[in-house]
């Protein structure tokens, strides 16, 4: 418990005090943000905002990590370092969208053919990763690697947790449209996290999970909201820095690494059910418009909509959390329903 406790608080403190160093430096060198000139009018006021904050949120998730196991009984596992290289890979990967709006001052960054090529070959290093050196099971889970125990194959496996990898990201990045959305919601889900993975650990002869991967990877997740909510002191509307690409990938990616090494793969969705309507939302307004012409949202993605319906942005921000705590509570309470009829059948 206390290398949790040490975790997080690291988590939170290194990116509530590294964020703000980190705006000073983008100012002085004048990297803000370019407004894409499609999006609401109100949006126009944030061109400017220091960008590329997701930095500050991999910096503090890497040092919440090592701090876990600084004078502790915890030992750094494998699961635990895949997961951690796992955000900073995809970090990465956004960094680099990021530089180029910021070098070419435009609200485009890397192609998109590009940037999902990147995203492919991150998704397949993890999942190869976490089949032959973590030794993950291949089998289709809910809260166990028992159940529904498809067994997927290395083969399969590997497509599945790429496609999981690359959707998830892309998901919290279409979600971080909002001063705080994206880093508030994300919060909710890796606290549940973290439960789960401490509560795996605590009875690993029915989760069948090693236990010091297990609370490793609960570290992981402690250390992720950590960074979250120290970023969201300065992410808050109105946000003094923007986390970017670079931060919406690494913690799409974060949370879907860790589902996927703690056997939660079909929990996924719900735990991070503000993430699946962001997108669907997306995709309803795409096919719409391609097929019949009209588009059914007055903006995609949907918290865009409820702006222009004459919601502040503060309510929007508010109220998608209060959808985020609630569908990370639905999980948790599924996952605890699922532990304890487990626990009767022993």
């Amino acid at each position: 418990m206390l290398s949790l406790m040490a975790s997080g608080g690291m988590g939170l403190w290194t990116a509530l005090l590294l964020t703000p160093a980190f705006m000073r430096w983008l100012r002085s060198r004048r990297i803000g943000q370019h407004i894409r000139e499609d999006g609401p009018a109100t949006h126009v006021v944030k061109a400017g905002t220091p960008t590329m904050g997701g930095v500050a949120i991999v910096g503090a998730v890497a040092a919440g990590y090592l701090m876990g196991h600084v004078g502790t009984e915890v030992h750094i596992s494998r699961a635990g370092i895949l997961v951690v290289a796992t955000v900073v890979a995809y970090g990465a990967i956004g960094l680099l969208d990021d530089w180029i709006k910021v070098r070419n001052r435009r609200s485009l960054g890397l192609q998109k053919r590009g940037k999902l090529i990147a995203q492919i070959a991150a998704g397949v290093g993890f999942s190869e990763a976490a089949v032959h050196w973590v030794h993950t099971s291949t089998a289709l889970s809910f809260v166990r690697a028992a159940t529904p125990g498809i067994h997927l194959g290395e083969a399969g496996w590997v497509v599945f947790a790429t496609v999981v990898l690359v959707a998830t990201s892309n998901a919290v990045n279409l979600t971080d449209g909002l001063d705080g959305l994206a880093a508030g919601s994300s919060t909710f889900c890796f606290a549940v996290l973290a439960i789960m993975g401490y509560w795996v650990y605590r009875h690993s002869n029915i989760y069948h999970l090693l236990p010091g991967s297990a609370i490793d990877l609960a570290l992981c997740s402690v250390a992720l909201a950590g960074a979250c909510l120290g970023f969201l002191w300065w992410n808050a509307a109105p946000a003094r820095i923007i986390m970017g690409d670079t931060g919406s990938l690494a913690i799409g990616s974060g949370l879907a690494a860790l589902c996927l090494l703690l056997n939660l793969d079909l929990l996924l969705p719900i735990v991070g059910g503000l993430f699946v309507i962001e997108t669907l939302s997306v995709i309803a307004q795409v096919i719409s418009y391609r097929a019949f012409g009209r588009r059914i949202l007055r903006m995609a993605p949907i918290h865009h909509h409820c702006e222009l319906l004459g919601w502040p942005e503060t309510t929007v921000i508010v109220r998608f959390w209060v959808l985020a705590g609630l569908f990370a509570s639905l999980g948790l309470g599924i996952f605890y329903g699922e532990f304890l009829s487990m626990a009767r059948l022993r």
